[in-house]
């Protein structure tokens, strides 16, 4: 197996909040310090926040002056007050309105830049308490939204981005079955599902396993890359807590065919680290890891280690990969 080409990279733009006062402010300045880094050639916009104040012509000569072009558009359900119980799962039938025209307005924004996606996390979803909500209700009023928003722009891809919780304590879709079966039964050829690495990790599943999911009852329309302990939303670098599972994961995407961006959905500013010196590591890190999956998929010993489902010998022949004899 070999991965030769090198896909698009993107970086989370907020990221770059720390910076971007020295460069102009605003999106326009985090916009700049992220084309500092050398290598990132896309990006992901929120909305409406990364909008505010400006059009998607300025947005997008922005980008360009900084060498990126736009990948897609993810939207953000924190501008209405109404939205913090819910935005698709909200009892309030405007409220759900004012969410699905929200997404409506980004679905817009990101086909006038020439995106091709737009991400669904859909975190106020979800409920806290026993006796909160009616779960039959917030699942109807979900699938409904989720139609309404693909049938606006059939051309245009929608991702879902499942989460286990944050802000809500319960999300209404945690993992990748439950997001599988909501994409199913909304039953729109536009819909797919984003991957998170961390997300994934804290849903207590193995990114190439859900990877694998994904691609056969639905489509992978985006991957977030990052890294964490698996008890909340870490977003550390690529790589530096779970080589092994990285590996794996590039390893099925490459046999699943996705060919869409990598987004190194990271926090430095979490941790006061120099975000533009953090997306260089990424890269870095990513590339390598990349490599050394070009160079493990391809064994033979390997495959017949995994049809055996031998643990024992698999990691051994990783090991060599990553560590030597």
């Amino acid at each position: 197996m070999t991965i030769p080409n090198r896909p698009r990279y993107a970086a989370r733009l907020n990221a770059f909040k720390p910076m971007a006062g020295d460069l102009g402010g605003g999106i326009a300045g985090m916009i700049a310090a992220a084309g500092q880094v050398g290598g990132l050639d896309t990006a992901d916009l929120n909305y409406p926040d990364h909008f505010d104040g400006q059009t998607p012509e300025t947005l997008g000569a922005v980008l360009g002056d900084a060498g990126m072009t736009l990948n897609g558009v993810a939207m953000r359900y924190y501008t209405e007050p109404g939205f913090m119980i819910g935005a698709f799962t909200n009892p309030d039938a405007d409220v759900r309105q004012k969410a699905v025209d929200l997404t409506k307005r980004g679905m817009d924004a990101c086909r006038a830049m020439g995106g091709t996606v737009i991400t669904l996390w859909m975190g106020q979803d979800g409920f806290d308490y026993a006796f909160q909500g009616e779960y039959g209700r917030m699942w109807d009023d979900t699938i409904a939204a989720m139609q309404a928003v693909a049938d606006h722009d059939p051309g245009l891809d929608v991702a879902i981005e499942y989460k286990p919780n944050e802000p809500r304590a319960y999300a209404l879709m945690p993992d990748v079955g439950t997001t599988l079966l909501g994409v199913r039964e909304a039953d729109r050829s536009n819909l797919g599902v984003t991957l998170d690495f961390a997300h994934v990790l804290y849903a207590d599943e193995m990114p190439a396993h859900a990877a694998h999911l994904i691609a056969r009852h639905s489509r992978l329309l985006g991957v977030h890359l990052n890294d964490g302990y698996g008890k909340r939303d870490d977003g550390l670098m690529v790589g530096t807590v779970h080589p092994v599972a990285t590996i794996e994961l590039f390893v099925e995407l490459e046999r699943i065919g996705y060919d869409g961006a990598i987004y190194f959905d990271t926090f430095p500013d979490h941790g006061g680290l120099n975000p533009v010196e953090e997306a260089r590591t990424n890269l870095t890190l990513v590339e390598r890891l990349r490599a050394l999956a070009g160079e493990i998929g391809a064994l033979p010993e390997l495959r017949d280690a995994i049809a055996r489902q031998d643990g024992a010998a698999s990691q051994r022949i990783v090991a060599r990969a990553l560590y030597g004899a």
